[in-house]
């Protein structure tokens, strides 16, 4: 996952207007933990991919850096 997926997270969640506190809240997870994964530190697991592709309405395949949307 590595860079793609933290770039692209890290892209919407600011196109969102969404502080890592908010877009933690909305995943259930640490603001921590949101650092990690912006920061490429940290994988998230499967069903979180989901998660964040359903809350910001785009393929799991462009939060990997696979497609363009």
């Amino acid at each position: 996952m590595g860079n793609r997926f933290s770039k692209q997270l890290s892209e919407l969640r600011l196109e969102s207007k969404l502080s890592r506190a908010q877009l933690a809240e909305k995943l259930n997870v640490s603001v921590r933990l949101i650092s990690y994964w912006e920061n490429g530190q940290r994988e998230c697991d499967f069903d979180m991919l989901i998660k964040i592709a359903d809350l910001f309405s785009v393929s799991i395949d462009y939060l990997l850096g696979r497609t363009d949307y």
